[in-house]
């Protein structure tokens, strides 16, 4: 086996509580490991994250999860960077699950994506994989050629030795490589040097994606491998009271009907037959301790708990005396439905129980808290619980789930078979709409106070919605009452308002299930603390733009990003003119998540029968340095998309406790002609880069609503869009 060591200078220890620091797990070179088989040639392998082939390959070893964002490029990218390897030799391979080598320095003592941390966490720390691995190549030239390491240079996987004009390839250097000493410490390129990052490189994964080899979890065909679709109850909270499993299995094909925790599982040859046997199977469900209010009765109980101070999570000043005597107070109220992450790829997972341990393939997300609810539930320690991290077709938060409630269900129905098998689980897509976790349901009160100059001096924000933290491993960031998610960018807001206060109810007797979802609480901030800025600056009668500017003084890369989409949109230049009867405007909102700056202006034209079309969006970003400017651009059109699928058409509701849609059909994601221009800025940055995943997101609605408002003068205060109320 080998041996791992750790590189942690004195001066930047990693304390495991997510500080950013560099912890980089390095393996022994395999001649002071154990000696490799004879014959068998001999792969250098310097450290956790990279590992040079005698073919020239340079393996890049991911720690995260690809699920479209571009994770396997950008880290690709990253090492490729400071090793020099020519980016054609490079190819990208899933880590294992296993924090010690692959924890997200991001997020304390565990492996996962999330966050938009991908690139953030694994800048420094595969930059320093790379070099390491370099100077090894470089050293073990010197070595053979009996040169100083000084005069190597190295570029495009070729080492090179210009005075005596002998070359090697990393392949050729492999073996040699492979004996030297880790380096315990690497000088790191200057970005003026880089030949990489910010430049284009292809994906990839693409090539696999369009040839059909990119193995998801529905690619996954083990020996003896059975399917199964769950019966789950149309309530949340309600259990199996008793089934008739006899006409599920006269289905041909189908083999066991088995009870979990979760509901009845319909076990067959394939997925197929396992639906057609579950469509048989005959459930009485016992709703008695079920949640049975709908979406309106919720509301309800959400606007009468905003008349109540909440928790607080932020107070500057003295905001009574701001509301005590102002020249004008604005109000508004807000309210967000429940979302579904809709992803393309439904929740699946394949689980082989064996003797010694248990073994899972699927789009991994969060392979530590997986790791340990399955071993939890096995009786195993984490370590015999081995993942397989496949790509994922899409996850927006679903796949990290703080319950593994997919993954637990797929282990429940290994364990409950009679026979020895491993089991495929499958979510049909009414399943996964109609199976919980969702964006939580929100209601904000905001108030705004003006003095008699037209300033801005007061600002309330109270906010009702489910906690996504409590009740989780991560609980312990809920301090006094207030989860830190659901108030991102309302406790963050970045305008210079002296007298400010945001509080918030958490409602503990709604237990629909909540999670994370592209972007997380700023989902829903950014829409009224955006839309509500905007708010007063017109009726001070002033510029959107030039109302903010000033609130953002302290905060100059808020400030960039707006000047720079502003400049890029035309903000200064009339709208051209609609046709007959067509109202156009133009919005903009600027917000920070996860580190990353995103202004968008948004352009609209609003018919006379209330039908809206979203006709460009400019978008700036600084994101830091951009890894791969293409992908943070693809980013960037993508969250546009997925913004606006929420803002034009995407709610779950609840009738009597059951989620009341099931498919694209009732829960629709705008369709190629909604899509608008999207044109993507990025602003010149020497700071360290921050993730594009989710960024991008929040201020979509928002300065689409704004320019609803400059186009009709007319306020949309609840997602998704009632056009209804647009008509001329």
């Amino acid at each position: 086996m080998t041996q791992t060591i750790t590189i942690i200078n004195e001066s930047r220890r990693h304390f495991l509580q997510g500080t950013g620091a560099l912890t980089l797990a390095v393996y022994l070179p395999r001649s002071a490991a154990a000696p490799a088989a004879p014959g068998t040639p001999v792969v250098f392998e310097p450290n956790a994250f990279v590992r040079v082939a005698a073919d020239d390959s340079v393996t890049v070893i991911s720690k995260h999860l690809e699920m479209g964002q571009g994770t396997y490029t950008g880290l690709a990218t990253i090492v490729a960077e400071e090793l020099d390897a020519a980016w054609s030799q490079v190819r990208v391979e899933a880590a294992p699950a296993d924090a010690r080598r692959y924890n997200n320095l991001r997020m304390g003592p565990m492996q996962g994506t999330g966050g938009s941390t991908a690139m953030a966490n694994s800048w420094e720390q595969l930059r320093r994989a790379g070099a390491s691995a370099r100077a090894m190549l470089v050293s073990a030239a010197a070595q053979q050629w009996q040169v100083s390491p000084a005069e190597i240079s190295v570029s495009q996987g070729v080492v090179s030795h210009a005075p005596t004009q002998r070359q090697a390839r990393f392949g050729q250097l492999a073996a040699a490589a492979a004996a030297q000493p880790v380096p315990a410490d690497v000088k790191l390129k200057a970005p003026q040097d880089f030949r990489l990052i910010g430049k284009h490189a292809p994906r990839k994964d693409s090539l696999a994606k369009t040839n059909g080899s990119a193995r998801f979890t529905q690619d996954v065909h083990l020996p003896g491998m059975l399917t199964a679709v769950v019966a789950h109850s149309p309530r949340f909270g309600g259990k199996v009271k008793s089934f008739d499993p006899r006409k599920a299995l006269a289905v041909k094909g189908v083999v066991e009907v088995v009870q979990i925790p979760t509901g009845v599982a319909v076990v067959a040859k394939d997925t197929w037959t396992a639906k057609k046997g579950r469509d048989a199977l005959q459930v009485i469900w016992d709703d008695s301790a079920a949640f049975k209010l709908g979406s309106e009765q919720i509301f309800q109980r959400y606007h009468e708990l905003a008349q109540k101070p909440g928790a607080v999570a932020r107070q500057d000043g003295a905001p009574d005396h701001a509301f005590a005597a102002p020249a004008r107070v604005l109000k508004a109220a807000y309210d967000f439905p429940y979302l579904a992450h809709a992803t393309m790829e439904p929740m699946n997972c394949v689980v082989r129980l064996g003797a010694d341990g248990c073994e899972i393939w699927n789009g991994e997300q969060s392979q530590t808290a997986d790791q340990m609810s399955v071993a939890t539930l096995l009786g195993l320690k984490p370590e015999q619980v081995s993942i397989n991290m496949l790509f994922a077709g899409g996850s927006f938060g679903r796949r990290a789930s703080t319950a593994s409630d997919y993954v637990l269900e797929a282990v429940h129905i290994a364990k409950a078979l009679r026979r020895p098998a491993p089991v495929k689980l499958v979510w049909l897509r009414e399943d996964d709409m109609r199976g919980g976790y969702y964006r939580p349901a929100f209601h904000h009160a905001l108030e705004a106070a003006i003095d008699a100059q037209g300033q801005l001096t007061g600002w309330r924000h109270r906010l009702v919605g489910q906690s996504i933290l409590a009740g989780t491993p991560f609980a312990m960031r809920v301090r006094n009452g207030v989860d830190p998610v659901s108030v991102e960018g309302a406790a963050t807001l970045p305008y210079a308002i002296a007298n400010l206060h945001v509080d918030l109810h958490t409602p503990t007797d709604v237990p629909v299930p909540v999670l994370w979802w592209r972007s997380v609480g700023s989902t829903h901030t950014a829409y009224s603390t955006e839309t509500f800025i905007d708010e007063v600056a017109t009726a001070t009668s002033q510029d959107p733009v030039a109302f903010r500017l000033p609130l953002l003084a302290k905060h100059p890369r808020h400030a960039g990003v707006l000047k720079l989409a502003a400049e890029k949109a035309g903000w200064d230049k009339p709208l051209a003119a609609g046709g007959p009867g067509d109202r156009r405007g133009r919005g903009v909102a600027v917000h920070e998540a996860f580190g990353s700056f995103v202004a968008h202006v948004a352009e609209v034209t609003v018919k006379p029968d209330g039908s809206l079309k979203v006709d460009r969006i400019v978008s700036a970003v600084d994101c830091g340095i951009a890894i791969n400017p293409d992908n943070v651009r693809a980013q960037v059109e993508g969250s546009v998309g997925f913004a606006l699928s929420a803002a034009l058409h995407g709610e779950i509701t609840l009738k009597d406790g059951a989620v009341e849609q099931s498919n694209f059909h009732d829960y629709a994601p705008i369709r190629i002609n909604e899509m608008p221009r999207v044109e993507v800025h990025l602003l010149a940055s020497a700071e360290a880069p921050s993730g594009m995943g989710e960024p991008a997101v929040p201020p979509v609605a928002p300065a689409v609503a704004n320019a609803i408002a400059a186009a009709t003068g007319k306020r949309l205060r609840r997602l998704p869009f009632d056009t209804e109320l647009l008509k001329s």
